[in-house]
Parts: C-alpha cells; structure tokens; sequence
C-alpha cells in the first residue's frame, strides 16, 4: 500500500532529476533557448530557465490548495487516480512541442497541479491508512520514490545527452507517463482510507481494512483501541456541529499548529536541496568537472542510499532528534560549500582550483546525505502527524503549499541570486537550516509511538515539545474500565491472530481528552502528567 501511494513522489523526483540535464542538452538549448550571436551558443537567460523550472511549482502550488476539497468530498483513493491524469495531460503538453518554449512551460504548469495534488494525497492516505507502529515509516516511502525518482532521470538523461536530436530530452520525458498511470490504475484497486471511510459513517468497512492492513481480527485490542479514539473525536466534531474554515487557525491549538505545518514544509526547502537537484548540472559544470552529469548520478545515489537508513531512523530514533541533528549537520556543509566555491574555486577558470571543486563535490554529497536521511522523509511524516482529522486535509493543502511556494522562488531567482552573489547564497541556505533546528527543538512534539489523536491531544494539552518523549497521558476510570474490557475481549482472539498479534504493542488505556461543549484545554492541562 505505501509503496504504490508513494508512487506519487517518483512522478515528483522524476520531473526534478529530468529538468536539471534538460538545461545542460544541446538540442533542448536549440530549440527553446535564446541565441548569442557572439558566442553563437543558444543559452537560457535568468528569466527562460527559471520560468521553465519554476511554473511547475506554480502549478504544485494551486494543485495542493484545491486537492483538499475535493479529496473530502470524493475520497482519497479517486482523487488521487483523477490527478494522474492530470498529470499525464501535462506530460503530453511538454513532449508535443518542437521549440515553443512557452507550450513547455504551460504543460509544466498543468502537470504541477497534478504533482501538487499528488503531494498531498499520498502522504494524507497513507498516514489515515498505515498501523500506528509504521505510520512515520509509511509517509516516509514518499520521500524515498521522490529520490528514486531523481536517480532514474538522471540515469536516463546520462544515456540520452549525447544524442544530437529531440530523443535527448523526448526519450527521458517520454518516461513520465510511466508513473501517473502505474499509481492511478493500481489506486483502483486500493481500498479508501480507514479514517475517511469512518467519517462517511462507513464504519464495518473502516475496520475491515484496518483489520486488513494490521494482519489481525476485528476484536484485537489495537483495532478496538483506535476504533473507539476515531469514534469519540467524531463524536466530538459532531456535538459542535458545522465549523467555518477559520477554524483552522481559531481551534484548540490550530493556530499553533497550521503556522507550524507552514514552517516545516518551508523549512524543507529552505534547506537548499533543491538548489542542487534543479541547478545541479549547471553548477557543477561551472566548478571545471568534464560531466556534470556524472555528478548529478551520484548525487542521485547518495539521495537514494542514505533515505534508506532514513526510515529505520524514524522508527528507532524519532523525528524530533533525526530532525535537529539533520539540520546542523546541512548548515554546517553550507558553510564550508558556500565558502570554498567563494574563497578558494577560481570562477573565471575552475579548472585551476580543482580541490575546490572536489571539496564542493564532497559537502555537496554530505548535505544531500543529511537531508536524504532526515529532513527529506521526516518531515512529511511530521506534518501529518500535526493535525485532528477534522482540519487534517486543509492544514496539509496549507502546508504543502508553502512547500510549493518556495520551490517556485528558488527555482526562479536562484540563477538571479547566484549571477549576483555567487556561491555565497549557500550562507542563506546555512542560516534557513539553523533556524530549522531551533524550530523543531522549540515547537514540534515527538509522535514516535503514538496514534493520531494521542498526538493531537498532546498538542491541546500543550505539552513541553523537549518533554514530549516521555509524556504518559492521565488515565481515567472509564479509560481503566475501557482497557479491561479491551483485555478480555483480546483473549478470544483466534490461534490464528497471535503471531501478528504479537508483533503489536499493547495500547494503552482510552484517554478521555475533550468532552463536547466543555474546554478541552484546561481539562487536560489539569491532568497532564511527566514520567
């Protein structure tokens, strides 16, 4: 299941690994560049290249905001097979043209509002769909198609680059219709998101896949456990009837919250990833290396190799810890990147500073390391885990949103800031990773372990984020009574259930959080307890 959703992060890591050789390719330059009559070399000015690289997160940017909706309205699983098509109708705008730029960058735009929409889709599937224990794991898999997808264009463009026809770019962009119609036909098959299913009063078929994906009956503790926390938020959304949007940001702890979605997803941008995987055979063409493409394989490699080790992190360490380190670890190859391309590569002829363009070449391959491992996978998982299920889906659509508006911004202006300032602007990128640390550390609470209502209860409850690992929640006497009940039911569980069953952690007792129409806030601040 997680691997096939997440096969909306390959159609992504695609798209981004290809563009990045597209503007290195001789024909590709012919046909949608500009001529220099001095040099008589086509070109791409600042404004060609960062319109061609950017209005695909314009599209990213509006496909996310309106994906929410309609994934309410319609489902998960249909939404997200509607969206593959879209998708393909873009790809099909893009290969159809023979030196129009303008048609490249309109059919970027559509087959963006099929990614943006994808983006939020899967990991919002998934994270509704995967067992408690492997939930961080399982939206961590969009993370891990995102760089495979990168990895295979770039291996693509490497055997194509020296074909001296359209099959350069066209073979390579031709492979994107592949992955929409892998993900949309296989969604078909899918069953929809258990917690959607619940709220649409589709509760025996919510606990059947639940029971599905789990390996377990319905009368297993785990099952009955989250069963009862979906029915008593519901329960809850229910008695205060219809919201305005606003709630969002007006509900117990939203404001909080939505900003701090907001902040994550940015974050993972303003890391400077990006400015390697769109720019980077530009870049490193310009540090002297014979092919730049070679470079971009392994970097390619190093993304995909160390996502690996990634989502065993998640399970073992957590994301609070993974996250902070992530981060200091990036601002740290930053600085020495920024600085060696600055003080010690000779730009005007690189290939009389070649240690300085192995020494970038080396923190370029650390940095993708750190953020392959942490902030690439991790965060997806986090903001997730961030909401109730009430706003879950719009909170996502704002988050991720954010994420597309700066993709935009750096894919647009980096070749304006780089033309100005050079390899300095890896000092921004150093500085964004900083303040990411701190953010994490201050404001973002450890869901390793817990439900998604367990975490949305810590949030009202406002736990301390730095104590947040070693929270219990206060137990009640109808949570102690609910546990026994539980505990008895378990011991009918058939012969046949106990190895799965075994594989699962006792849940704790039901926690009785907010009651309808009473402050929630303050009951659980008055029971908030510390181990």
């Amino acid at each position: 299941m997680s691997f096939l959703a997440s096969m909306g992060g390959l159609i992504f890591g695609f798209d981004v690994g290809q563009i990045s050789g597209f503007l290195a390719m001789n024909n590709f330059k012919q046909r949608f560049g500009e001529y220099n009559a001095i040099t008589g070399l086509y070109y791409f000015s600042n404004v060609r290249a960062g319109l061609i690289v950017g209005l695909l997160a314009i599209g990213n940017l509006f496909g996310a905001l309106i994906a929410a909706p309609i994934a309410n309205r319609f489902g998960r699983r249909g939404s997200i097979s509607a969206w593959c098509i879209v998708s393909v109708v873009g790809v099909a705008i893009q290969i159809s043209s023979n030196d129009g730029w303008y048609q490249i960058v309109v059919g970027r735009f559509i087959g963006g509002l099929g990614i943006g929409a994808l983006s939020i889709l899967v990991p919002l599937y998934v994270s509704e769909s995967a067992p408690t224990h492997f939930r961080g794991t399982a939206v961590s898999f969009f993370q891990l198609l995102i760089t495979v997808g990168i990895l295979v264009a770039n291996i693509i463009n490497f055997g194509t680059e020296r074909i001296q026809s359209s099959a350069s770019w066209r073979i390579t962009m031709g492979t994107s219709f592949l992955w929409p119609l892998v993900l949309g036909i296989g969604m078909i098959f899918m069953p929809e998101s258990p917690k959607y299913m619940f709220r649409q009063n589709r509760k025996a078929e919510a606990r059947e896949v639940m029971c599905k994906y789990l390996g377990v009956s319905q009368n297993h503790s785990t099952v009955a456990k989250e069963s009862r926390e979906m029915e008593q938020k519901l329960n809850e959304e229910e008695a205060g009837g219809d919201r305005p949007w606003y709630e969002i940001f007006t509900g117990p702890r939203m404001a909080y919250r939505t900003l701090l979605g907001i902040a994550l997803m940015s974050f993972q941008q303003l890391t400077g990833a990006n400015f390697f995987f769109y720019y980077g055979t530009v870049i490193f063409g310009a540090t002297g290396m014979d092919n730049p493409f070679v470079i971009q394989i392994i970097l390619g490699t190093v993304n995909v190799v160390c996502t690996l080790p990634g989502l065993w992190m998640i399970a073992k360490f957590g994301r609070r810890p993974c996250l902070i380190l992530g981060a200091a670890w990036m601002c740290m190859c930053f600085l020495v990147f920024a600085s060696v391309g600055h003080f010690a590569l000779d730009q005007q002829d690189p290939e009389r500073s070649p240690k300085a363009g192995a020494a970038m070449i080396v923190f370029a391959c650390l940095f993708i390391a750190a953020f392959a491992s942490t902030w690439g996978p991790m965060v997806w998982g986090v903001t997730a885990d961030l909401y109730p299920a009430r706003y879950r889906a719009v909170c996502m659509s704002l988050a991720i949103a954010s994420n597309w508006s700066w993709v935009f911004m750096i894919a647009f202006f980096t070749p304006f800031i780089t033309s100005a300032i050079d390899y300095r602007y890896g000092y921004l990128f150093a500085g964004c990773c900083a303040a990411a640390a701190a953010t994490v550390y201050f404001f973002v609470i450890e869901p390793k372990g817990r439900t998604m209502e367990e975490v949305d209860n810590m949030y009202v409850a406002r736990v301390k984020p730095w104590q947040s690992s070693c929270w219990t929640a206060p137990v009640t006497d109808d949570a102690a009574r609910a546990g026994s009940e539980t505990t008895a039911n378990n011991s009918e569980v058939v012969a046949g259930d106990s190895a799965a069953a075994n594989k699962l952690e006792t849940p704790e007792p039901e926690v009785n959080t907010m009651t309808a129409g009473g402050n929630g806030e303050e009951e659980w601040e008055s029971q908030a307890q510390y181990v």
